[in-house]
């Protein structure tokens, strides 16, 4: 599996703006009016290594964004305001900027509400004690842009830029001059890809911040700071007493993120998982037989690393180097690539608008076996069975999604996935043996796991690879795709006829039709009418009538005497 490189960063406007700059590691070591003029100064000086000759722009590309000309226009000549934290970080890095939040010296719910009016922006107050609030404008075309403004934390800009969280967010864009500010040297922190506290106490103020810090060392492909990693050590303690709606946010937001394999090693390495989710710990070291070849907790965290490289894979945007960057996803994308809009359409749904679904179908995969500890037993021969784990997984999982304060659709999901993870592996046993996964088996799969059914899938494939990793046989990888790509042809192309067939008979209708009397052997005769239109048996309402007939003969508690 290959990745791709973090973004380098943008030239960052300086005391060389202008100017050409000679780079070597990140690092300035000459500057020039002309690019020949910064690379002939260099090699005066560092004459052997590898040279990047950058050209420093004034500012930032943002500054001349077509909204903030519009901003601009609409504000004061003398109100002081700066866009602020990663919508900052992200320009520099070229990336796109999502979040945009702003800092004006005080009075920010006043200054907001005046902003409102002019630019026909929606207004909402978010804390009138910490003077926040936010702007919705809806373009013609549908987009919108979120704006939230805050006054400054402290006396002073600097002041507000040294309270905040690392120092990479603590950079901010005058929005008048597009001078930027960067009092504690984020900007070069950025370039040198390195993750750092902008104070001592900045983590223990406020804890939630280390995993926002672990979520962004690996999203950003930075390294933590020695001393960043101790003050994250000693500040975990207050993990626990973080409300559960925040913590919540800030994992489904890890989980949802670049690379969440190594941001739970990250966690785990720095004692923190005890303090968040302290029952992934009982997976670490438990071995598991051929042909798995990690132990539970490296396996879980191969899941994701998998996961991850397969939703990439079949994602919306065709990547052709990586789908040949070996035989198992080339045959991925052959057997399965039919299906990506559709499955950025289902990953799309939110079943709550705040958390996207994906964080959902990696904390299902992070919780998938978790109960493979409590439930390992060795036989005779020396293999080791993990009897319903599965559904005493799901359990677990539920509690901790009730512990995040997820939503009712949100426990489900979750639930679903790990109850129904070992099915597709079941089908593919069957198919390895030559027994072609059925209509009426597709029919029950979906009846018993609905929409999470393609989650599963998804989660079946990374489940399969991280098993196996680099031993997987070719023709069994083969066979699971055969039995995904069945499973969501019926879904997305067939689904009347295999899995959701319409209604031709109802409770009323075999009541009077054929005399049954109300109970639970008419909800047994509807399923069976049911799988056998799954079948292809079963077309009109008087071949159902028919086959009740026959089914009733087996069955004569439900008819009257």
């Amino acid at each position: 599996m290959t990745t791709s490189p973090t973004p380098e960063p943008a030239p960052i406007p300086s005391a060389y703006a202008g100017r050409w700059v000679a780079l070597v590691k990140g690092q300035v070591v000459a500057q020039g009016q002309t690019r020949e003029a910064a690379f002939l100064a260099a090699r005066a000086v560092r004459p052997k290594e590898p040279l990047d000759v950058v050209y420093m722009p004034e500012t930032l590309p943002i500054f001349h964004s077509p909204l903030m000309t519009l901003l601009r226009q609409s504000l004061p000549a003398d109100q002081p305001i700066f866009l602020v934290g990663g919508a900052v970080r992200d320009a520099v890095l070229a990336r796109e900027v999502h979040d945009l939040d702003f800092a004006v010296p005080k009075g920010a719910l006043a200054f907001a509400r005046k902003l409102a009016d002019k630019l026909s922006a929606a207004f909402y107050p978010l804390d009138g004690e910490n003077d926040t609030a936010r702007l919705v404008i809806i373009h013609p075309d549908g987009s919108r842009d979120i704006l939230d403004f805050a006054g400054f934390r402290g006396e002073s800009l600097e002041d507000d830029l040294r309270g905040r969280d690392f120092t990479i967010n603590a950079v901010a864009l005058d929005l008048h001059s597009g001078e930027l500010h960067d009092p504690l040297s984020g900007l070069a922190d950025l370039r040198a890809k390195r993750l750092r506290a902008c104070a001592e106490t900045s983590l223990a103020d406020d804890p939630v911040r280390i995993l926002r810090g672990v979520r962004q060392a690996a999203g950003y492909g930075l390294t933590i700071d020695p001393a960043t990693r101790q003050q994250m050590k000693s500040a975990a303690s207050g993990l626990p007493s973080v409300s559960a709606e925040r913590l919540r946010d800030e994992i489904l937001k890890i989980l949802a993120g670049p690379q969440p394999d190594i941001a739970l090693r990250a966690l785990d390495m720095l004692n923190i998982l005890p303090h968040i989710l302290p029952e992934l710990e009982a997976m670490k070291g438990v071995n598991q037989s051929p042909p798995h070849v990690q132990d539970v907790w490296s396996h879980t965290l191969s899941v994701l690393r998998h996961l991850e490289a397969i939703l990439d894979l079949l994602g919306p945007q065709y990547n052709e180097q990586k789908s040949n960057a070996d035989v198992y996803n080339g045959l991925l994308v052959l057997k399965l690539g039919r299906y990506r809009a559709q499955l950025a359409e289902h990953l799309s749904q939110k079943l709550n608008t705040d958390r996207p679904l994906r964080a959902l179908l990696f904390l299902a995969a992070l919780y998938h076996d978790v109960e493979k500890p409590s439930t390992r037993t060795v036989e005779e021969s020396g293999r080791i069975r993990f009897f319903g784990h599965d559904d005493k997984g799901a359990q677990t999982a539920l509690r901790r999604a009730i512990a995040l304060r997820l939503s009712n659709d949100e426990m489900d999901r979750v639930k679903t996935i790990i109850t129904h993870h070992m099915r597709v592996h079941a089908q593919t046993d069957h198919q390895r043996k030559g027994h072609t996964i059925s209509r009426r088996a597709i029919y029950r799969f979906f009846r018993d796991t609905g929409p999470a059914g393609v989650d599963i899938i998804l989660h079946s494939l990374a489940d399969l690879r991280a098993t196996y990793e680099h031993t997987l046989p070719q023709e069994i990888w083969a066979a699971e795709l055969d039995v995904c790509r069945a499973l969501l042809e019926a879904y997305w192309e067939t689904p009347e006829q295999v899995v959701r067939p319409p209604q031709v008979l109802n409770g009323d209708d075999l009541i009077k039709e054929l005399g049954m009397t109300p109970g639970r052997e008419i909800g047994q005769l509807l399923e069976a009418i049911r799988e056998n239109q799954a079948e292809g048996h079963i077309f009109s309402r008087e071949e159902a009538l028919a086959f009740a007939r026959g089914w009733l003969q087996g069955h004569p508690k439900g008819v009257k005497k």
